[in-house]
């Protein structure tokens, strides 16, 4: 095989041959049962080891399904992995216990007259007597001897319920008093829906989630309960009795959701196959040899959670064509729709990653990103599946040009995307802080936010709005906008400088009359910053490293505030949060000094090593995270998991990658967790990742600072360690 190398730098080589193609991934390789689904599901609101419940679910669609272990079903922390007994296999489309569920109902089978509440009704159940995994979920229900499997299909699931003798076996569907459902006249039909918006926010108009099961046997009577549930029951058995179901889910109509049905044909065995196939499809494009069985799980739970938000809300119809429920103007409206991600978090990695390895995806929600702006007049920042008011910044400008930038195409017009990008840089939302730009008439005419005109985290803003700026310049510039508007962003890219006190050589807030923060404190959170302070925010520049570098006064001096975030003590002011919220507590716990892992806003901050000299500083520090901070374990991450984010970080690490300025077309290298890395590219060519000792922590000779993402599309190999 005839090769093209390029020396790129002592310690990395990139191969490519062009003609090289990757055959479609072998259905035999199992990479789904790495997955762990329980991992990151042991938590509290004071606590997080991920905020995670076991999602069982396909990739992207439209609801996912979990075991609920506490009685109340609008309880946003509905799942523990500590906990011992089942309330219901729950139907949700929670992103994140802060932003809460909508649409959301369960179903669980047992037998006899069922409680009169959730409470009264639940099953006892052990880990020991539980299959879980991202195709399947089946657990025994000891209170009843009740085995009850589900397998997931896009828009709803096929289930079985193993029945022992009794007189009354059956069901009991809860909407949670938000809802209802009924039993058809022939016994084989339940149909239901619910209006439940768990949210603090309601976050869309006539947004109603129907669904609707069908019985592969007829049941003789149905029942409500005192709390609103539905008791359906089937006739007494005087020996084992199987039934099995299959549930179809719409926004549209009872319509669409028995349309849906046709999804779990040929039941459960036949649903989980399908399923686990298309887990195994998408997994396997990044292949990893390890003889760690810890590591390949850890691994694959991080490509797994990746895969799981936003989710696809478009259905099919009569006619064969995409169409989604418009959370915006409560209508049907033609394309795709997607909603359940926050841009503050996941711009980060999450869509980088999309972008690298699934484009297709990426086409397919940049359409439902411009369907949103057409109807809402908006980009999400958060979407839930409408726009939710939560956090800061205009990332969606990111989002939608890193795409473009990245090569994305197909299925959406950019042009428009643009116009829905200037519109939010330009403008704030009436009602929603979040989204659009607060305090853009400020930032358009200082450069900065103020802190002293009733804006909070006006430091953190700024920063964030200038990164924006430059995605927006950049997006400009490729699709052949005027250079007097390319020349205005990429202007107000720099805005940066503005927020950064040259006295301390930090992020800082600054007052309308220019003067900086007299009473600044480095480690009090919030204030001027969003969930950090300016020891994690100050780093927040990822379009000028360069620039930033210089302005702390060169690269020794860059290099030594980088060393000192993991030697100062962990320690923080909570004045602005009134009591100590659970990011301070997370970074404290861990180890790290003030690297603060388990939240956004400095997981790049490792890989700015690369732009000192001293890239080798990136790869441990990386290693040290990957190794110490992610665990194939129910406490297996170190804060909010949050939508992929902080998951797709760990992905990149271990190919050895990082994304940290998205849509610059380049990634900051360290070093890989694993010695032998096979990235199936989207375009049909090998990627080959190889560095030798890696995984024994013998780490290679350190590789160029930064790759082109253009020369890993080309295929080849990325070899960390010496050149012969």
């Amino acid at each position: 095989m005839k090769k093209i190398c390029w020396l790129l730098a002592i310690g990395c080589v990139l191969a490519v041959d062009a003609q090289e193609r990757v055959p479609p991934v072998a259905a035999k390789c199992d990479w789904a049962r790495f997955v762990l689904p329980e991992m990151g599901t042991v938590n509290t609101h004071a606590l997080s080891t991920g905020n995670l419940y076991p999602a069982i679910a396909r990739p992207w669609g439209a609801g996912l399904w979990t075991p609920q272990t506490v009685p109340n079903g609008r309880e946003r922390w509905f799942y523990d992995y500590t906990h011992t007994r089942i309330y219901g296999l729950r139907h949700t489309h929670q992103p994140s216990p802060w932003i809460g569920d909508w649409g959301a109902w369960s179903i669980l089978p047992l037998v006899g007259r069922p409680g009169t509440n959730a409470a009264a009704r639940a099953s006892w159940f052990s880990h020991k007597a539980e299959t879980m995994s991202p195709n399947l979920y089946r657990v025994y229900l000891a209170e009843f001897d009740v085995t009850a499997a589900l397998a997931p299909t896009a828009h709803g699931a096929a289930f079985r319920f193993d029945y022992p003798a009794a007189d009354a076996p059956g069901f009991v569907v809860d909407t949670f008093g938000l809802g209802g459902a009924a039993l058809s006249a022939d016994g084989r039909r339940v149909t239901g829906w619910t209006r439940g918006y768990m949210q603090p926010k309601k976050t869309g108009t006539n947004l109603v989630q129907r669904f609707v099961l069908e019985l592969d046997r007829a049941a003789t009577a149905a029942e409500r309960l005192p709390d609103g549930a539905l008791w359906v029951r089937f006739a007494p058995t005087s020996a084992h009795t199987t039934v099995e179901l299959r549930v179809g889910t719409s926004l549209i109509s009872d319509e669409f959701a028995v349309r849906s049905l046709a999804e779990a044909e040929g039941g459960l065995d036949a649903v989980a196959a399908e399923g686990r196939a298309e887990w195994n499809r998408l997994l396997g494009r990044v292949r990893v040899q390890s003889d760690s069985i810890d590591r390949l799980r850890v691994f694959y739970t991080c490509l797994y959670r990746a895969l799981l938000f936003p989710r696809s809300l478009g259905e099919t119809d009569a006619r064969g064509a995409t169409v989604h429920f418009s959370p915006s103007v409560g209508d049907v409206r033609p394309g795709p729709y997607f909603g359940g991600t926050g841009f503050w978090d996941t711009f980060r990695a999450l869509y980088p990653l999309l972008n690298f390895l699934y484009p297709e995806m990426s086409a397919q929600m940049m359409a439902g990103l411009e369907n949103c702006w057409k109807e809402s007049g908006w980009l999400p920042e958060w979407s839930s599946p409408g726009l939710v008011d939560c956090m800061v910044g205009n990332n969606s400008a990111s989002v939608v040009a890193g795409a473009w930038l990245d090569g994305v195409r197909g299925g959406f017009d950019i042009n428009e995307l643009y116009r829905a990008l200037v519109h939010g840089a330009n403008n704030t939302h009436p009602t929603m802080k979040s989204v659009g730009r607060l305090g853009v008439e400020h930032y358009n005419a200082k450069g900065y936010v103020p802190r002293d005109v009733g804006i909070k985290e006006s430091a953190a803003r700024t920063l964030e709005y200038a990164y924006d700026d430059w995605c927006i310049a950049a997006l400009a510039r490729a699709i052949g906008r005027p250079e007097e508007e390319v020349n205005l962003y990429a202007t107000r890219a720099r805005n940066w400088r503005n927020v950064f006190d040259p006295a301390r050589r930090i992020a800082a807030g600054r007052n309308a009359d220019g003067s900086f923060n007299a009473d600044f404190d480095p480690f009090a959170w919030g204030g001027d910053f969003t969930e950090g302070c300016a020891l994690h925010y100050t780093w927040s520049v990822f379009h000028d490293v360069e620039g930033l570098c210089a302005a702390m006064g060169g690269r020794k001096e860059f290099e030594r505030r980088l060393d000192e975030i993991f030697t100062l003590p962990p320690k923080f002011t909570s004045t602005y949060y009134h009591t100590v919220i659970h990011e301070m507590r997370e970074m404290q716990i861990m180890g790290f000094g003030q690297y603060a892992h388990g939240n956004q806003p400095i997981q790049h901050m490792i890989y700015l090593y690369d732009w000192t000299g001293a890239p080798e500083k990136a790869g441990r520090h990386a290693r040290d995270v990957m190794d110490r901070l992610y665990t194939p374990t129910p406490d297996g991450y170190c804060g909010d998991e949050d939508n992929g984010q902080t998951s797709a970080w760990f992905v990149w690490s271990a190919m050895g990658l990082y994304p940290v300025c998205p849509g610059s077309g380049e990634y900051a290298t360290g070093v890989p967790l694993f010695d032998n890395i096979d990235v199936a590219l989207p375009n049909g060519r090998a990627l080959e990742i190889r560095a030798p000792g890696a995984e024994a922590r013998r780490f290679p000779a350190a590789p160029v600072p930064r790759i082109r993402r253009a020369d890993l599309l080309k295929g080849g190999m990325v070899q960390f360690g010496a050149v012969p």
